[in-house]
């Protein structure tokens, strides 16, 4: 089997390559390419990788190359893992909307609307020719924003699914609170990617016990204190949002937070020379401690288990992936991406049904898949009223004056990648 990381010089990746290691009776890897066209980067990720296999004794073979066409010759799965600009974009993204008293953020509201329009021509390029030289190879995206990108792929006819390490993290959470195993704790996870809610928490698969009204009971605290969202809320709510919903439920505040503080951009590039210095040292053949501050957590937990279920090899057999609804939630259109419960298998994932959905949660579904589509549009075809249009739908932006002032520094900052600009 070969399996080929496009962004391969990331500091993920040993995270990545330590799960590919541990987990090798699930996904047995013959070869592992990692792409990169910083090959300065890659060269020193790559001789990490080798020897967090050597290690652990992987029989499989590590390659590097900044060859795309020569690292997805073959290739079984491809897993997209890029950031267009580098952390100098995600700085500029995380930094220009707070200007206008807006979150300023790689995934969500404007600054989430810059890193589309940067990644969709690049991904779709990157998948073309992935299918010209392979076209039944599977597409695997970590590439934020996850749910535009999948919808993107999927739209164009690739044979991709959309990966999130924020499922993974809360059932490992929930099942250390109840002193259980993972593989016991199923989420009914409901939304988009980067927008969803925990509605239950089942002990043994689909249809066993819900146990969300213990957790949020005896340990309401605890979970509240992570998401950093007031416990009253959440015995409110009786669900356990995504931590990315504290953008819109504690807009403001968090607004203030993030003027008062070093951008997360610049903090990450920070760890990320921090890291490099780390996986330059030849006696290093682990991944660091350090590396659990970039983030990702039990994203190679989640990435082994669903490319060992497209490829037919094992993986569980139900994962919350991103894919078209397909009817699943029937207030969006069947070709919208949803983040739920799927069956995944060797033709794809197949979502889960879900129970009728709360309408406090159902119209910010709706309405950020109204936003997730214009900025499709703005991504595919480019031009200002489209970026404007997208931006008003945004629940995080809403007014046109915002609206205009954001298009046009939105423009400012990334015209270097945006050919239409």
């Amino acid at each position: 089997m070969k399996l080929t990381v496009v962004g391969g010089g990331s500091t993920y990746t040993p995270e990545l390559v330590d799960g590919f290691a541990r987990l090798r009776d699930t996904l047995p890897i013959e070869e592992l390419v990692l792409m990169d066209p910083a090959e300065d980067r890659l060269a020193l990720v790559g001789g990490l990788s080798r020897r967090i296999f050597d290690r652990q004794a992987h029989p499989g073979r590590i390659t590097t190359t900044t060859d795309l066409d020569r690292a997805v010759d073959g290739a079984d799965a491809v897993l997209l893992q890029l950031r267009v600009g580098g952390q100098a974009a995600r700085e500029q993204d995380e930094t220009w909307p707070l200007e206008c008293g807006c979150v300023g953020q790689e995934t969500t509201g404007a600054g989430g609307l810059a890193k589309a329009l940067r990644t969709v021509p690049v991904v779709l390029d990157i998948a073309d020719r992935v299918r010209r030289r392979n076209p039944h190879a599977w597409i695997i995206d970590f590439t934020n924003p996850v749910g535009i990108v999948t919808r993107a792929l999927l739209q164009a006819g690739h044979k991709a699914v959309g990966l999130c390490n924020v499922a993974i993290g809360l059932q490992r959470k929930f099942a250390a609170l109840l002193s259980v195993e993972a593989a016991e704790i199923h989420l009914d996870h409901v939304g988009l990617n980067h927008l969803t809610w925990e509605t239950a928490v089942r002990l043994g698969g689909p249809e066993g016990e819900d146990v969300l009204p213990h957790l949020l009971g005896e340990y309401g605290d605890t979970i509240a204190a992570d998401l950093r969202l007031p416990r009253p809320l959440l015995d409110t709510l009786s669900v356990v949002p995504s931590y990315y919903l504290r953008y819109y439920y504690a807009h403001d505040d968090v607004v203030r937070e993030l003027r008062t503080k070093p951008s997360r951009a610049a903090e990450v590039a920070e760890m990320e020379r921090r890291l490099l210095a780390l996986y330059a040292d030849p006696a290093l053949d682990e991944k660091p401690e350090l590396l659990a501050q970039r983030g990702g957590a039990f994203y190679s937990e989640a990435a082994v288990d669903l490319a060992a279920a497209l490829l037919g090899g094992g993986g569980t057999p139900y994962q919350v992936v991103n894919t078209y609804n397909r009817g699943t939630l029937p207030f969006l259109p069947d070709d919208a991406v949803i983040e739920v419960q799927a069956a995944v298998g060797a033709k794809g994932a197949s979502p889960l049904p879900v129970q009728p959905v709360n309408p406090l949660h159902a119209g910010l579904i709706a309405n950020v898949t109204a936003y997730e589509d214009l900025a499709l549009q703005a991504a595919l075809h480019g031009g200002r009223d489209r970026v404007f249009r997208a931006l008003l739908s945004h629940p995080l932006i809403g007014q046109y004056a915002y609206a205009e002032t954001l298009t046009d520094r939105l423009i400012a900052h990334n015209r270097e990648h945006l050919a239409w600009a």
